[in-house]
């Protein structure tokens, strides 16, 4: 049966998250000790305690980062492998990770940089996002494209077909929302992020990472990756091209999930903080095997299912 790890994104951090297991498993504990030697501050304490920084976009994402890496590690360790990997978003990093091509230390910086421009670019208050539920997609298409009259707004996350995000400035998001309420949008819902991020207000971030990862190596990836921008599997040479693409170009989740169904995959384990892409995919396709792995009990689950 063909495997894929998927890994989490921005969002789904919280206090404790990586505890359980950073107490019980030393490779666990090993990785946030990396993490905290190459950024200079304390993982665990980031990660474990209640602090203002857990949610700030240059923190928040090593921190994902590490307990994603941490966790896929300790699978390995118990003989655990995959056919493809893809990651949400910043997700993506981890599953870069995973299939070879970038060392931990190095993404962890990459990260955090990552996160600084993310959060620059689009200062708190200028965009917001909102979850459109149910409604179909040509619909929000044309609402975004009507609405960007008075300013930028566009699809950003395609997560199932009945849950697609949209980002953008403020008054033309609202006016998309305005128009999707005429045309019959019945749920619309603002979600709680420091930041339009996936559309074009994050064009300065894009071309701020550009210049950084023009010194970055990549490795020969051992591992497939599934591109969040394209939806189809990575080639190597575009690596650098489609991470700089990807912090302003919408995530195309339900469609990555369907390459990977088409590429014979059958069982997804989820890694990392929450069960988010778990919802996700089993509104996109029930007949997929989802587990997950994000403390013990989970764990211990995912390893029963596999095997």
């Amino acid at each position: 049966m063909k495997k894929a790890f998927l890994f989490s994104g921005q969002g789904a951090q919280y206090v404790g998250m990586g505890q359980e297991l950073y107490e019980q498993e030393p490779i666990v504990k090993a990785t946030f000790d990396e993490a905290s030697r190459v950024l200079g501050y304390d993982m665990a304490n980031q990660c474990f305690t209640e602090n203002e920084q857990l949610n700030q976009t240059e923190y928040t994402q090593p921190a994902i980062l590490t307990v994603s890496v941490a966790f896929w590690r300790l699978l390995q360790e118990k003989g655990q492998t995959c056919d493809y990997v893809a990651g949400l978003s910043l997700g993506e990093y981890s599953a870069l990770v995973a299939s070879g091509a970038l060392d931990f230390d190095v993404a962890l910086k990459l990260v955090a940089q990552r996160g600084a421009f993310m959060a620059n670019a689009a200062p708190h208050g200028t965009g917001k996002m909102v979850a459109v539920m149910n409604t179909p997609i040509e619909t929000i298409e044309e609402a975004c494209q009507k609405a960007s009259a008075i300013g930028i707004v566009s699809p950003a996350n395609y997560n199932t077909p009945q849950q697609i995000v949209i980002g953008g400035e403020v008054a033309a998001v609202d006016q998309a929302m305005a128009y999707l309420t005429e045309a019959g949008a019945k749920r619309m819902i603002p979600l709680n992020v420091s930041g339009p991020f996936h559309t074009a207000l994050l064009k300065p971030a894009a071309e701020q990472l550009k210049a950084v990862l023009a010194d970055v190596s990549f490795n020969e990836m051992i591992i497939p990756v599934i591109s969040n921008t394209t939806a189809k599997v990575m080639a190597q040479s575009e690596i650098k091209e489609l991470l700089e693409q990807q912090v302003m170009s919408p995530v195309r989740f339900y469609e990555s999930i369907d390459t990977l169904k088409h590429l014979g995959v059958e069982q997804i384990v989820e890694i990392g903080p929450g069960k988010v892409l778990t919802g996700f995919v089993k509104k996109i396709d029930k007949t997929i095997k989802v587990t997950r792995v994000e403390d013990v009990k989970t764990f211990e689950e995912t390893l029963s299912a596999l095997g």
